[in-house]
């Protein structure tokens, strides 16, 4: 299975936390407002240190997009060929987050489509993935 989960310093356990709980949190500053992913220690904008995690809403477009044909990781064999997705986040600040397109594998992605993103629990996985689909819903 995929390593996934917090960090060993637990520093990013509040976005897993999240998915845990069906949501989808964002590291923000609290000093300049300013939306931060990767997770970070100090904020690049103005340098404070208080950072906290912020739910926000998982739909956003496609920033870029590859196609895999080959199974570079063990556990994807079974999804070859698959879709990677680069997701800009509007409400957040338009940061971006990688994940895995699902459903319409077959279908031409454009860079700009809306996607939705839900929480998926892998069989045998300890914590949830962030995954997104086209349009508005999401799997039940």
């Amino acid at each position: 299975m995929i390593p996934c989960g917090p960090a060993g310093d637990g520093f990013d356990a509040a976005y897993w936390e999240g998915l845990r709980e069906g949501e989808l949190r964002i590291q923000r500053c609290a000093g300049c407002r300013t939306w931060l992913w990767g997770p970070r220690r100090i904020c690049p904008n103005c340098h404070g240190f208080e950072l906290g995690w912020e739910r926000v809403p998982p739909t956003g477009t496609v920033y870029s997009w590859c196609r895999t044909h080959h199974p570079y990781i063990a556990e994807f064999a079974d999804l070859v060929p698959y879709v990677s997705v680069v997701v800009a986040l509007p409400q957040a600040g338009g940061v971006r987050l990688l994940g895995l397109l699902t459903g319409d594998d077959d279908a031409e992605v454009r860079i700009g489509d809306r996607l939705t993103g839900y929480v998926d629990t892998p069989a045998g996985a300890e914590w949830p993935l962030l995954r997104w689909r086209r349009g508005e819903g999401a799997p039940a």
